[in-house]
């Protein structure tokens, strides 16, 4: 059972009973303002400083190979992972495969509990990533995504404070995932009592507190708004790790992938968009026959409409659509609107900074094939109202117009 620690001081609580830990880092370590309290627990228990930051944004397998080759030949015990999500992806990686044989692929093999201590401090509030059974490696180009329930960290630690320092732009797009994964469990086909509580919490805190944790400069309110986003962030977390996401993060992976937008921003453009289309679907109509939803304990049966009214009153609107409605405006203060793109003969490129679309994107049919045909369709399944590969193709048209 995960502990959920707040502070950098609880460090020394969770490195308890470890001996020899290995520290997965990411480029920014060195940035880190709670580098030295890290490093000064760490020899506190009479481990060695071992750190393992042979890797990029998006890791390859090969990169989580060499860490599981460190890992075993230094006799390490505990796993420390500090950074956004590809740091903490990577040791959950290296725990898991750590006791697999190296003779075959490890994602190939049959997982198990390796029984190895893994805690993770996130320097980002976005994924949640340090609550959560998932993490993505890359191997020869194709996307793996590792599931299994012991590669929940043993402890999260959360510390608003490494928030601070980070780029405005970047606290935009994580903030907005958070928010996207809280909204996206609680619409899932697989959510619980549960998940929706962990959704609630995380879109109350985020929409009572965006505003102050985007924008202030600095004083004691910072910190405060500071410390509230990153707990969404967790609890978005915990909820996805019932749920899985739905389709507008299924929705936002190519335009990450051929357009290089950050995920955060790409998945914020496409939910109000496809939830506007949900509300026009029958089974969104207020008097429709309720839909089930597995497996909730007490509300298996619930009408879309009253779902989608739910997380309207959670963000503080009165209906589904002023929701939506709000939403976009959250993403027009924050500036981050659709994306410049250049259209040539061959190819779609992305220029620099945030603006309107080039409505020749509408008139590129390669385009928004190829975009309807990328829509993962185990993430579809979670959506509560069916999407088709052509209704896919209407939804790219209208994100990107």
């Amino acid at each position: 059972m995960q502990q959920v620690l707040t502070g950098i001081s609880s460090l020394e609580k969770a490195l308890e009973g470890s001996r020899k830990v290995l520290l997965v880092c990411d480029s920014s370590w060195p940035y880190i303002n709670i580098g030295p309290e890290i490093e000064s627990a760490i020899k506190g228990i009479g481990s060695p400083l071992l750190k393992f930051n042979d890797f990029a944004s998006n890791p390859l397998y090969e990169s989580v190979c060499k860490g599981v080759e460190v890992f075993n030949s230094s006799g390490c015990d505990t796993i420390l992972a500090v950074g956004g999500g590809s740091s903490i992806d990577v040791a959950k990686c290296i725990k898991l495969f750590c006791r697999l044989s190296p003779d075959a692929l490890y994602f190939k093999q049959q997982y198990a509990d390796s029984g190895i201590k893994l805690i993770a401090i996130p320097t980002t509030a976005g994924t949640g990533s340090e609550s959560t059974r998932y993490a993505v490696i890359y191997y020869e180009g194709a996307k793996q995504s590792i599931t299994h329930s012991s590669i929940v960290p043993d402890y999260a630690i959360l510390e608003p404070s490494v928030l601070e320092s980070l780029p405005v732009y970047q606290k935009k797009c994580t903030m907005m995932d958070a928010l996207c994964q809280g909204i996206e469990s609680w619409w899932s086909v697989n959510a619980t009592d549960e998940s929706r509580v962990y959704s609630r919490k995380a879109i109350e805190l985020i929409m009572a507190n965006w505003q102050e944790y985007i924008f202030s400069c600095g004083g004691d309110t910072v910190s405060t708004a500071a410390k509230a986003v990153m707990l969404a962030a967790n609890y978005a977390g915990r909820a996805i790790n019932i749920t899985q996401t739905t389709a507008p993060h299924a929705f936002s992976y190519k335009l990450t992938s051929l357009f290089g937008l950050p995920h955060g921003h790409a998945v914020a453009l496409c939910l109000p968009e496809i939830w506007d289309f949900m509300l026009d679907s029958p089974s969104s109509l207020p008097n429709d026959p309720a839909l089930s939803f597995r497996p909730s304990e007490t509300s298996g049966r619930l009408s879309i409409h009253a779902v989608f009214t739910d997380i309207a009153h959670a963000m503080g609107a009165e209906t589904p659509q002023d929701a939506i409605a709000m939403f976009r405006s959250m993403m027009s203060q924050l500036d981050l609107s659709k994306p410049r793109l250049a259209i040539s003969s061959n190819t779609t490129a992305l220029s620099s900074g945030a603006s309107v679309i080039s409505t020749e994107a509408e008139k590129s049919p390669t385009l928004l094939d190829t975009l309807a045909s990328s829509v993962n369709p185990i993430r579809l399944a979670n959506n509560p109202i069916p999407i088709s590969q052509q209704d896919a193709r209407q939804i790219y048209s209208i994100i990107l117009s």
